[in-house]
């Protein structure tokens, strides 16, 4: 059985999760909106795996006996000064989600949760993967600016594929 601090905790962070997936979805929307159909099936894909990130949160508080309550999520903006500007947006994102990831985990320490904070050693090393990820891209538009080769780089970022894991897998 949850703790209620942990229930709460992990309820904040489901909402978080799929603002998560809002914010992505609408950086999505305004790259197509410029042209950018590689950069946009990327966030797409991205805003797919915070949706994922999510109901897998919601599937563990539900199975630990708590009770999964959907928050209201605000609306995400929906302009960026340059691709750059968006990129860069989502990196500070996924620090600051790596820091409530951290904090959730704290909390489970503090009230000897063994189990969640099992569950949530997934999310920790997801974390490190999506902040890597953010930067590979960050990294490369500082290199080539808005030039000829972010065309190159919108064209690799068209090869990602997001597959929604199969139902078992989004159980704890």
């Amino acid at each position: 059985m949850l703790h209620k601090d942990i229930e709460k905790a992990i309820n904040d962070q489901i909402k978080w999760e799929f603002w998560s997936g809002y914010l992505y979805l609408s950086m999505s929307s305004w790259f197509a909106s410029k042209g950018l159909a590689g950069f946009a099936g990327w966030m797409k894909n991205q805003s797919g795996e915070e949706l994922f990130h999510a109901m897998k949160m919601f599937d563990y508080v539900n199975e630990r006996g708590g009770h999964a309550v959907l928050q209201t999520v605000d609306a995400p903006p929906s302009e960026w000064k340059s691709v750059l500007d968006a990129l860069k947006t989502g990196l500070a994102h996924e620090g600051e989600v790596t820091a409530r990831i951290n904090a959730l985990v704290d909390t489970a320490v503090k009230h000897k949760d063994h189990a969640t904070s099992n569950f949530l050693q997934w999310f920790v090393a997801e974390q490190v993967e999506e902040e890597a990820s953010f930067s590979d891209v960050v990294n490369k538009l500082e290199l080539v600016g808005d030039g000829s080769a972010l065309y190159m780089l919108d064209k690799e970022l068209a090869t990602r594929v997001f597959t929604w894991p199969a139902a078992a897998d989004t159980q704890a």
